[in-house]
């Protein structure tokens, strides 16, 4: 399949999302959209994918024009779109779920899963996805998961992949499994379109690159001749800093003691196995881990979100175990949570209700039922403008900012309050080259004024960016805490992984 895009351009109230863009993808190639949040990458292929309908421009496949009023025209010309959030039953098994609205039938027009189990095993095998069709997707990791929506796309017979931020919410382990399934369908001769703003990502995987940045095509590339610090330049417009700058740590005293926490998950199960751990005043502490080795339980107990089944969480000099989380809050802590939209913001509200969202109560914003709104207005401003949060006004819906930008007013919210300890939880997750430097820098600031600052993520470059401090969670325990100047990714990935480098030196003698 060749598909070519000619002078897509799409308004908005106020917003030109995409401008005459250009573009083409052959069969048999990768071409990586790069760009920051709000760019236009993601408007361009919910055009492409029938979502939106182009005011001007058209899309071309094999040389011939098409119009798609709906995803179904899209689907029916060769063309799958694997979305960044997961379109997923979660408790459906995989086959349900691959074959839900394109269910195959016996003669008697009766469902056929037996049908669709065979053509899913078959997809599987061929590109090496080694997915269990009968598996409940809860049940499954996000890897997995992600797997499923390939073969969703698959199974509808696409010629043309679109992945949307696919490495989004993935261990650096299923990102390289990952990408093996992606040179599996290049060289079936699919055609894929990658959408990312990683930048590592898109020199490993691309063919050629394209850069947008606000709505225009301001670059192409093939990954042999450039690097991370030209595309940072094209996707921001401006020479961006990809490498943190901070002074060594300074620590004082202790502001967070956990000493023998057991915390169960959901199912009852016990996630967190007695860890010991102490983050000090002017340091940074970074967790390190694949994702669901209990590191999402230990926050919530630490920010009184889930109660633990016994041990301490000290912070400062409170024990704050069977805190709530608003008694957590008042106690000075901040709170940068794992998933933004759901545990951060409420996207319906403005920009202003959530900057105050976890202070609305305070004598500086009500009085009893009612709220001081030109208070909460006027703060808000000094924010937006502080954290240079990017939003046409403080009134609109923060769900209609970008991912970055709704992850400033969260920082904005949570770093500009008089706080001693930070708990940050994959604080850059799905962000851009711009945004990520930003938050970085911010952390880092908080850590010279002396907060002490717990960071989770699952992101090593992070972890050695920011941390001081290591320590590696695996099966619910800190498993190791290492100097960050003193160990390499290497050493991380064995402890990681349930091993030490004594293992390897054992193996190698």
């Amino acid at each position: 399949m060749q598909l070519e895009l000619r002078g897509i351009t799409k308004r908005f109230p106020g917003v030109l999302a995409n401008d005459s863009i250009d573009l083409h993808v052959e069969s048999g190639e990768i071409l990586a959209l790069l760009g920051e949040n709000g760019a236009g990458k993601s408007t361009l292929m919910n055009i492409l994918y029938g979502f939106y309908t182009a005011d001007e421009g058209e899309i071309l496949i094999d040389g011939d024009a098409k119009d798609f009023a709906s995803p179904s025209d899209a689907i029916a010309a060769g063309i799958g779109m694997v979305h960044q959030h997961f379109m997923l039953v979660p408790v459906f098994t995989v086959v349900e779920n691959v074959v839900l609205g394109d269910e195959p039938t016996s003669g008697l027009g009766h469902l056929n899963l037996k049908k669709g189990r065979t053509q899913l095993r078959a997809i599987s095998e061929e590109y090496g996805l080694a997915v269990d069709p009968d598996a409940v997707i809860e049940d499954i990791p996000v890897g997995v998961q992600q797997r499923v929506e390939i073969i969703k796309v698959l199974f509808r017979e696409a010629e043309l992949l679109v992945l949307d931020e696919p490495t989004a919410v993935l261990t650096p382990q299923e990102v390289e499994e990952l990408f093996k399934i992606l040179e599996e369908l290049r060289n079936a001769g699919k055609a894929i379109i990658f959408i990312t703003h990683k930048l590592k990502e898109v020199l490993e995987i691309a063919d050629r690159i394209n850069v947008l940045r606000s709505g225009k095509v301001v670059g192409e590339a093939v990954p042999s001749e450039t690097n991370e610090q030209e595309l940072a330049e094209m996707m921001v417009g401006r020479a961006v800093d990809l490498v943190v700058d901070k002074d060594p740590a300074q620590p004082g005293a202790a502001v967070l003691g956990i000493e023998k926490l057991v915390v169960l998950d959901d199912r009852g199960q016990v996630a967190v196995k007695g860890i010991d751990l102490e983050v000090r005043a002017g340091e940074i502490v970074g967790i390190a881990g694949v994702q669901g080795n209990g590191q999402s339980q230990l926050v919530e107990a630490i920010a009184g979100m889930r109660h633990a089944v016994s041990g301490s969480i000290m912070i400062g000099d409170r024990e704050t175990t069977r805190d709530s989380p608003r008694e957590v809050h008042t106690h000075g802590v901040a709170h940068v949570p794992e998933d933004r939209q759901r545990m951060g913001l409420v996207l319906r509200f403005s920009v202003a209700e959530n900057i105050v969202l976890d202070s609305y109560y305070e004598d500086e914003y009500s009085r009893g039922v009612v709220m001081h709104w030109n208070d909460v207005r006027r703060r808000a401003a000094e924010l937006v403008r502080e954290y240079d949060i990017r939003t046409p006004s403080i009134e609109v819906p923060v769900g209609n900012l970008s991912g970055g930008n709704q992850q400033k007013v969260i920082v904005a919210r949570e770093f500009s309050r008089d706080v001693d300890f930070i708990l940050a939880s994959q604080p850059t997750r799905g962000l851009d080259v711009g945004s990520i430097e930003y938050i970085h820098r911010r952390m880092v600031h908080q850590r010279d004024s002396g907060s002490a600052v717990l960071l989770v993520s699952t992101e090593l470059d992070e972890i050695f960016a920011l941390a001081d401090r290591i320590a590696v969670m695996f099966d619910g325990r800190v498993v190791a805490v290492l100097d960050a100047k003193e160990t390499n990714a290497t050493e991380l990935g064995l402890y990681m992984a349930g091993g030490s480098p004594r293992d390897t030196l054992e193996e190698s003698a």
